[in-house]
């Protein structure tokens, strides 16, 4: 499970360094990584991890 959340890690970090165009674009990145991240997380919590990964995204710049 560790190799997993480092494989995570990774690639979370190299999308969002990749996209950096648009607002839009880094809500819909944060979203989708914070969704990962609640479900492996949080048991299960991908709403929330959308929520708050969109809006790390947005606030980012």
């Amino acid at each position: 499970m560790r190799k997993f959340l480092a494989l995570a890690a990774v690639a979370a970090t190299t999308t969002l360094a990749a996209c950096g165009d648009s607002t839009l674009e880094r809500a819909v990145v944060g979203g989708a990584i914070g969704c990962a991240a609640g479900e492996v997380l949080a048991n299960g919590r991908c709403v929330e991890g959308a929520v708050v990964g969109a809006g790390v995204g947005v606030i980012t710049d």
